[in-house]
């Protein structure tokens, strides 16, 4: 052993297998080694949790992991950026349907102007069957959610016409219940005026 520098100083130098060591190893100890595996242990966490975020990993190393954690936020992106789109469409769309159109507008003052006045007649035809007859305002898809409210009620309707004429919309048709029990007309007619009014 043989001592270096000055006598306040006293390092111990030592020859191990052919190297010199200054003092004991474990005094000397670097911050920046515990530093430096705490950061890498943080990273290892973080990669894990990465990991287990993205559905599809093809390789267990770093950089794939990385990669493929990009490929799928940028497929989430692509995803996202569609699905706007759709919304933005169908928002544009349901403000053009709430505005009514000046075909409506007009065919409302067209009913008025030449007398028409929206009715509802129901004939009873059988005890199962009954004609019906609506005259109503002019709107753009009324007829289509007419059929639909008739059939979410359970009636099916047969031989229909539909006639459109100064603003007005005449429908005749024959009305079954569809599960053939009697139905009563002044009740459905009640229901047609209802489903009217709410279309």
């Amino acid at each position: 052993m043989e001592f270096v520098g000055s006598a306040s100083t006293q390092s111990c130098i030592t020859q191990k297998r052919g190297r010199r060591v200054y003092g004991d190893d474990r005094d000397f100890k670097s911050k920046n080694l515990t530093a430096e595996r705490r950061r890498r242990e943080k990273l290892s966490n973080r990669l894990l949790t990465l990991r287990s975020l993205v559905p599809i990993i093809t390789n267990m190393n770093k950089a794939t992991i990385v990669e493929d954690a990009i490929t799928y936020i940028e497929k989430l992106q692509m995803t996202v950026k569609v699905l706007s789109d759709q919304l933005l469409e169908m928002e544009s769309s349901s403000e053009e349907s709430e505005r009514p159109r000046n075909d409506e507008i007009n065919a409302a003052e067209e009913m008025k102007k030449h007398g028409i006045e929206e009715k509802v007649e129901v004939t009873n035809v059988d005890g199962c069957k009954l004609w019906i007859r609506i005259i109503s305002e002019k709107k753009r898809s009324r007829i289509t959610k007419f059929l639909e409210a008739m059939a979410s009620h359970g009636f099916e309707l047969s031989d229909t016409n539909v006639t459109t004429f100064k603003g007005a919309t005449l429908i005749s048709s024959c009305l079954n219940g569809v599960y053939s029990y009697k139905i009563e007309a002044e009740q459905v007619k009640e229901l047609l005026q209802e489903i009217i009014k709410s279309i």
